[in-house]
């Protein structure tokens, strides 16, 4: 069980903070349930919530566990997955999505942005569903990122982006010297 204060991420809502626990002043309020009161941090919505719900919810992750995490992106293997079947690959992303999962998130991200450097040089645009899905996936991951590390959304990709350069940097410099 959450406590009040607790930052957790609430299924497809994301990064929400828990406001009071208890029975809300809702008509539709199950009087015999205890119910969360949550807060999604990038919106202004209220969120009530049975405590004993289905919807996916886990602590938010720490700061060291983030960095870690963009620490293993250099190193990660993006998905090899491509499909014409929009639906296939639709059902594709979605799973990843809702495993809630940060290193999936980031494996995801990883795997589309590869996959469109490529349609890219060929001369070809992002698919729609390719987009839809990245754009998703970094609203989930750097949302979260982005309090942990107490930046916006953009200097959580630009930290990204910088620490990877830098990983890679270092990673080249190592590897010629051996």
């Amino acid at each position: 069980m959450f406590h009040i204060g607790d930052f957790i991420i609430y299924g497809n809502s994301g990064f929400c903070q828990i406001k009071s626990i208890g029975s809300p002043n809702i008509p539709s309020a199950d009087k015999a349930k205890q119910y969360y009161t949550l807060s999604p941090i990038y919106s202004t919505e209220i969120i009530y919530t049975p405590i004993d719900t289905n919807v996916f919810m886990r602590p938010v992750i720490t700061r060291e566990e983030a960095k870690q995490l963009i620490e293993q992106i250099p190193a990660s293997k993006e998905n090899v997955f491509d499909s014409r079947n929009i639906k296939i690959l639709s059902d594709y992303y979605e799973a990843s999505l809702q495993t809630h999962d940060c290193k999936d998130l980031l494996q995801l991200i990883k795997t589309i942005y590869i996959k469109n450097i490529s349609t890219i040089q060929s001369g070809k645009k992002m698919s729609q569903t390719d987009h839809r899905y990245l754009k998703r996936a970094e609203e989930l991951l750097y949302s979260e990122f982005a309090v942990v590390f107490g930046l916006t959304i953009d200097d959580v990709r630009q930290y990204i982006e910088n620490a990877v350069t830098e990983l890679i940097s270092v990673q080249n410099l190592t590897n010629t010297e051996c």
